[in-house]
């Protein structure tokens, strides 16, 4: 049975995927791939709020019930597919829901992976110049949209999933709820992954675990053609650092401007 469900809520590109798989290795842990357990429960709010059925009770009343309606439904998903006992469920939501969580599942943990954001669009890039035989949806020549390195970031930086996200972790900062979660950089976890699990596993109030990053097995399965050209969750099963290219990839006047329009955020993270 499980004791405890943990929440995975990472920015795009950003070495969510690798994370889920090292923590899978930890054989008490079940790990879930890109997950939907949030969007049932948002999309049941959503009836409780608005239907007659509930408005016209107690409210109060209803409100308990609707609580333990969300935790157990919660706890009740993972329980028809896991008997381990702890779970790291990812979902690029829960940190902006974090209140909503909170208010059925007391105080949850929370780990974001986050990356300097000129490596984040690279990727996005890189992934975008992988197939030219596709149509992205994103380049519209009769109109000059996306049919540049430059427009094509200014595209992601004010959309899904990229800006969204970006957006979203801002407003924690804002609010505070930034201080409830736990932030690894890309680039500490591929450098040195042992004392970067070490201190996730603190924050998680959990015993450590010795991971092998030289053999690291995917058990985290997704169908990349439902996200179209950017789903790329396959990982490489040695951790390793990954060299930043993004000045040949954005050139440098992009670069620049990456770090100049989100100066808070290599502020707050340290990326000098």
């Amino acid at each position: 049975m499980t004791e405890k469900i943990f929440f995975q809520s990472s920015l795009p590109r950003s070495g969510s995927t690798l994370l889920q798989n090292i923590i899978g290795q930890n054989p008490e842990f079940y790990v879930t791939p890109t997950s939907g357990v949030l969007e049932l429960l948002y999309a049941a709010r959503a009836n409780y709020t608005t239907s007659p059925e509930f408005t016209a009770q107690d409210s109060q009343l209803m409100k308990e019930g609707w609580l333990s309606f969300c935790n157990s439904g919660l706890r009740g998903f993972f329980e028809g597919v896991t008997n381990k006992r702890w779970v790291m469920d990812k979902s690029r939501g829960w940190g902006t829901h974090y209140g909503f969580l909170d208010s059925f599942y007391p105080e949850p943990k929370i780990v974001c992976m986050v990356r300097d954001l000129r490596a984040v669009f690279a990727s996005m890039e890189k992934n975008f110049r992988k197939s030219p035989e596709k149509d992205s949806g994103l380049v519209n020549h009769s109109e000059l949209r996306g049919t540049t390195t430059e427009k094509r970031i200014d595209l992601w930086a004010n959309g899904q999933p990229v800006g969204m996200s970006i957006e979203r972790l801002k407003q924690m900062f804002l609010d505070g709820t930034a201080e409830k979660i736990h932030f690894v950089r890309f680039e500490d976890l591929t450098k040195d992954p042992q004392h970067e699990m070490n201190k996730i596993y603190n924050y998680l109030g959990i015993d450590k675990y010795v991971h092998d990053f030289d053999n690291i097995t995917q058990t985290t399965k997704e169908d990349d053609s439902v996200y179209g050209i950017y789903g790329d969750h396959n990982i490489r099963t040695k951790v390793d650092v990954v060299a930043n290219d993004y000045h040949k990839v954005l050139g440098p006047h992009a670069s620049a401007w990456v770090k100049d329009n989100y100066a808070w955020f290599f502020k707050e993270f340290k990326y000098y």
